[in-house]
């Protein structure tokens, strides 16, 4: 991950396609190296998409979608929000939870909560690309720390607008 531009005092990011496939690829050696067994791979819409994709397919498991919204514009938090949950059953399994990055832990700590209210998995564990260093929550699987504000493949339309 190399630095792009420093813009209103924030350091920018950008990962590439290319980019975002080697780090996937590593997540998911770094997730089987661990030898935890899980059933089912749980990608936080819409960042966890295209990386539990690739995790849930390196690992040959079934994977599934929960759509949340906790940013109402660029940067500016809301209150975290399900606006829609699985379709498979989690119950009594083993889940990982997948998102491309963790900020302050808000999201990722409500979907715990909401997993193991509703599905009662036999294991939750999480993963993401990179975690922030002030964030409340420490991924169970991650790649990196960075306080950049990091832009990925699936976000140049709307991060990189004139640049």
């Amino acid at each position: 991950m190399k630095p792009s531009k420093k813009s209103a005092g924030t350091l920018k990011v950008i990962v590439g396609w290319e980019e975002f496939g080697s780090l996937a690829e590593d997540l998911a050696n770094r997730i089987k190296k661990d030898g935890v067994h899980f059933d089912l791979v749980v990608g936080v819409a819409r960042g966890g998409v295209p990386l539990s994709m690739v995790v849930a397919d390196r690992l040959r498991l079934p994977v599934d979608f929960i759509n949340v919204k906790s940013y109402v514009e660029q940067g500016k938090r809301s209150e975290v929000r399900i606006l829609s949950t699985l379709t498979s059953d989690a119950k009594n399994k083993d889940v990982l939870l997948v998102d491309d990055l963790v900020d302050e832990g808000e999201t990722i700590s409500k979907l715990m909560e909401y997993l193991h209210e509703r599905y009662s998995p036999v294991r939750l564990r999480t993963a993401v690309l990179y975690k922030k260093p002030w964030s409340k929550v420490i991924p169970d699987y991650f790649m990196g720390t960075t306080d950049a504000w990091v832009i990925f493949p699936w976000e140049h339309g709307e991060f990189l607008k004139g640049e």
